[in-house]
């Protein structure tokens, strides 16, 4: 399947790191990874981290999937708003999630930190602005929400923000605690050195069947490879065929993004921060170390990524205008643009976990634009069901969960 369509900005930011084999034999482990992705590579990374043997097989190349087309913003906030989520699943859950995807986002940042090379992943505020006046209650309450559970938030009324950006919205919330992250250096860095923790990674792999007897799994590659293991992660970023219609109420819609010139001066943008509208589908936008700006939004109910030139640029050219809207003296053209295939789940929540019909087998299925930090949890959640441990947010995200179970197709 075809995930993105487009120039993609993210692998002009630096040369292919490090070249993978393909599996010529057969291998022995604790873990098999399905997946180089975001997903594949924290996880990864965390398990040999832990001293725990993996192997991790890419049908294509590392990072060269949706990574490459991921913006690369890192936010605890959802696309479901906390006083929402709420109301979904109740107060202590919501609250939980909310707090494990801040602890996954400082998480992500000390990886970040202890890695050999710089991954531009940066500590960014996030503002968010209501993009019409019938959005301001909705807002405010979210910021009164965020604000009894801990969360540093700032409220800024249509003046405030005006003072501060060079823009006039109804009404806006700063949360703090957000980064961002060049995707495609990151992943590539985090599967190096985890080969240098210990686990073996093999790119143009494809596994073609996966059975399982008296406990252990047995993949077998499209070379006749075989990897024999006690858990198999599918870190695949969508619904694995093996899974088609059975537990996951889910639709793979299609976005666009575009990354500009450098810019010559972003002086009007306070700190850098990470931007994004309450419109549906948002409007979203962040900085680059060099001086870009990168632009995203007006998903769309197809899974096809726009492969025509001239259609892509007619959503292309409406991001941009948003962008000028907002930001008029930031005048430096486009240069990159692609659109990409985006999974939403029906609940808004992601599906990590272990597969209740398949004992040992763990998804890691990142719906919705928090991907990256839903990866995070999810090899904090793998480790502690190896471990035979019980995670905190375990009950809130699995597959069979009660806000999926009652949705009916």
């Amino acid at each position: 399947m075809d995930l993105h369509a487009g120039n993609l900005y993210w692998p002009t930011t630096g040369p292919k790191l490090h070249h993978y084999p393909p599996l010529r034999k057969n291998v022995r482990k604790q873990v098999a990874i399905i997946g180089g992705g975001m997903s594949g590579a924290i996880i990864g990374y965390m398990l040999s981290r832990h001293g725990i043997s993996a192997c991790l097989i890419e049908r294509g190349e590392i990072a060269g999937g949706s990574t490459s087309a991921n913006t690369g913003l890192l936010q605890y906030s959802n696309d479901i708003m906390l006083h929402e989520l709420i109301d979904q699943i109740g107060e202590h859950q919501a609250v939980r999630f909310y707090k494990a995807c801040r602890s996954a986002v400082n998480q992500l940042y000390q990886i970040a930190s202890e890695l050999p090379r710089n991954t531009a992943l940066y500590r960014r505020s996030s503002l968010l602005y209501a993009d019409t006046e019938q959005h301001l209650p909705k807002l405010k309450k979210e910021y009164r929400t965020l604000r009894l559970y801990g969360f540093d938030t700032e409220y800024l009324s249509a003046d405030d923000l005006y003072l501060r950006f060079p823009f006039r919205k109804p009404g806006a919330i700063m949360t703090r605690g957000d980064a961002e992250v060049n995707p495609y250096l990151f992943v590539q860095t985090l599967v190096e050195q985890a080969v240098r923790q210990g686990m073996e990674v093999h790119e143009h792999t494809e596994a073609v069947t996966h059975k399982s007897r008296g406990g252990l799994h047995r993949l077998e590659t499209a070379d006749g490879a075989v990897i024999d293991a006690d858990h198999v992660v599918y870190a695949i970023g969508y619904e694995p065929e093996e899974l088609r219609g059975k537990l996951i109420k889910a639709q793979l819609n299609r976005s666009f993004a575009a990354v500009t010139a450098p810019q010559r001066n972003l002086s009007a943008w306070p700190g850098n921060c990470l931007i994004w509208d309450t419109a549906d589908p948002y409007f979203y936008l962040r900085t680059t170390p060099d001086g870009r700006v990168v632009i995203g939004g007006l998903d769309e109910n197809n899974r096809i990524p726009v492969k025509s030139e001239p259609l892509r640029n007619k959503r292309i050219h409406r991001l941009h205008e948003q962008l000028q809207q907002l930001f008029p003296m930031l005048d430096a053209p486009l240069e990159y643009s692609w659109s990409a295939t985006f999974g939403i789940s029906r609940d808004n929540l992601p599906f990590i976990g272990t597969d209740p019909g398949w004992p040992g087998v763990f998804y890691c299925l990142g719906y919705g634009g928090n991907g990256s930090v839903y990866s995070m949890i999810a090899a904090n959640l793998l480790l502690f069901a190896i471990r035979s441990e019980h995670h905190p947010v375990a009950d809130i995200v699995k597959l069979d969960r009660p806000s999926i179970v009652q949705i009916h197709n």
